[in-house]
């Protein structure tokens, strides 16, 4: 077991080893070769070379994660040479630690310390997409209530709108509002967007802004004429998502939006405390 001031030095060390090419944080194989507790460059590139090939097998660029460089050295006297050296990014960095020897325990800390980085990674792409669909919901609901705007204007009261929003459920997910809310546990008091896939809203409000357009572009009123259009407008999206391999009755339900939102903002207020 590592102690707590060995992971503090190596910790150090590895942050300092790191360098920024062409905006990318990278680290000098020849930098790594010691912090890995390797004596020999021979067998350190051969870590490497599997490394790369565990690139390659995940179908990542090796070139775009191992680029050639080279490294000017003393050579004992005042002159220097340049040695060969390879930049590595930190994906890379993480799959030479993986074919490392984990029972030193320089390589234990450096599959651990690249393997957080990593998940650090994924935990920003995983906001980003949260945000998408934060704001994919907040947008559904500025054209809900621009459609509801331009249907009161054409005589649709609330009773009518909801039939309507219905009635478009029920073309593009082959189910009404009810036997959406079973199929998504969605809570009686609830909408149903609250819970869909950031696909799924896009394609409501897709459907929604068509309607909206088309009411106003053909002087559409009453329930029956609009009820049609909003139906042949889902019908339309449903359509292009199905040609696409995307059936929208059996996409997985998503975590309550509101719940997505309010950890966004939590994390978006401490952000902001740290700055300060």
């Amino acid at each position: 077991m590592i102690k707590s001031n060995e992971i503090k030095e190596l910790f150090s060390r590895f942050e300092q080893a790191a360098v920024e090419y062409n905006g990318i944080e990278c680290w000098s194989a020849r930098e790594l070769q010691p912090l890995l507790d390797y004596s020999q460059w021979r067998r350190f590139t051969n870590a490497v070379d599997k490394a790369k090939e565990a690139c390659e097998k995940a179908g990542e660029s090796v070139p775009d994660h191992f680029a050639a460089s080279g490294k000017m050295v003393g050579t004992g006297s005042v002159a220097e040479k340049e040695i060969d050296d390879i930049l590595l990014t930190r994906y890379a960095c993480y799959l030479v630690a993986q074919n490392g020897d984990s029972r030193k325990p320089a390589v234990a800390f450096a599959q651990t310390y690249f393997a957080v980085q990593t998940r650090r990674a994924e935990l920003i792409e995983q906001r980003l997409l949260e945000a998408e669909r934060v704001e994919a919901r907040a947008k559904l609901r500025e054209t809900e209530k621009l459609l509801s705007g331009v249907l009161y204007e054409r005589g649709v009261d609330d009773k009518g709108f909801a039939i309507i929003r219905s009635k478009g459920d029920k073309a593009l997910f082959r189910l009404d509002t009810a036997q959406l809310k079973r199929r998504f546990g969605v809570p009686d008091s609830r909408p149903v967007a609250d819970f869909l896939p950031t696909v799924s809203i896009k394609a409501k409000d897709f459907a929604a802004a068509m309607t909206a357009e088309n009411v106003q572009i053909k002087n559409l009123t009453g329930v029956p004429a609009i009820e049609r259009e909003h139906v042949d407008n889902n019908l339309g999206v449903r359509k292009i998502m199905i040609e696409r391999g995307l059936v929208p009755e059996n996409l997985p339900p998503a975590e309550d939006v509101k719940k997505v939102e309010r950890r966004l903002n939590t994390e978006k207020e401490k952000a902001l405390k740290q700055k300060k």
